[in-house]
C-alpha cells in the first residue's frame, strides 16, 4: 500500500481546488462565463495561478509515485513532496499578489523545476542501475 504519495497528492489537490475556487469567485463577481478578455488583472493572475498549478503538479505526482513504487527511501520521498508543496504554494502566492516579478513567484518556480528535475534524474538512476 502506498503511504507517502497520497499525502502529497491530497495536499496539492486541495491547493488546485482552492485556486479553482478563486477563479470561480472572480468569474461570478465579474459575470464572465468564459475567457478573460474583460477581466481584471487580479482575475488574470488567479487564472494563471490555477493554470500553472495544473500544468506542474501532475508531473510531480507521477514522478513521486514512480519513486515510491520503486521503494525510494521514505525520507527522500517526503523531502521531494514537501519541496513540491511548498514551492507550489510560494508560486501561487507570488503570482496572486503581483503581475510582475516577485520573490515568491521566482523561488516557487525555481524550486518546482529543481525538484522535478531531481526526481527525473533519480527515476532514471533507479532504472539504469538495476
Amino acid at each position: 500500500m502506498l503511504s507517502i504519495t497520497p499525502v502529497y497528492a491530497s495536499l496539492l489537490a486541495l491547493l488546485i481546488v482552492m485556486l479553482a475556487y478563486r477563479v470561480t469567485k472572480f468569474r461570478q463577481k465579474e459575470q464572465i462565463g468564459l475567457g478573460e478578455e474583460t477581466s481584471t488583472l487580479a482575475m488574470k493572475r488567479a487564472i494563471r495561478a490555477h493554470g500553472n498549478a495544473v500544468e506542474n503538479i501532475p508531473v510531480g505526482m507521477v514522478l513521486l509515485l514512480i519513486l515510491e513504487l520503486n521503494h525510494l527511501a521514505p525520507w527522500l520521498l517526503h523531502s521531494f513532496g514537501t519541496v513540491l508543496v511548498a514551492s507550489r504554494i510560494m508560486h501561487a502566492w507570488g503570482i496572486s499578489k503581483s503581475s510582475g516579478a516577485s520573490k515568491s513567484r521566482f523561488y516557487g518556480t525555481l524550486f518546482t523545476w529543481l525538484v522535478l528535475l531531481i526526481m527525473v534524474l533519480v527515476n532514471l538512476l533507479v532504472v539504469f542501475t538495476k
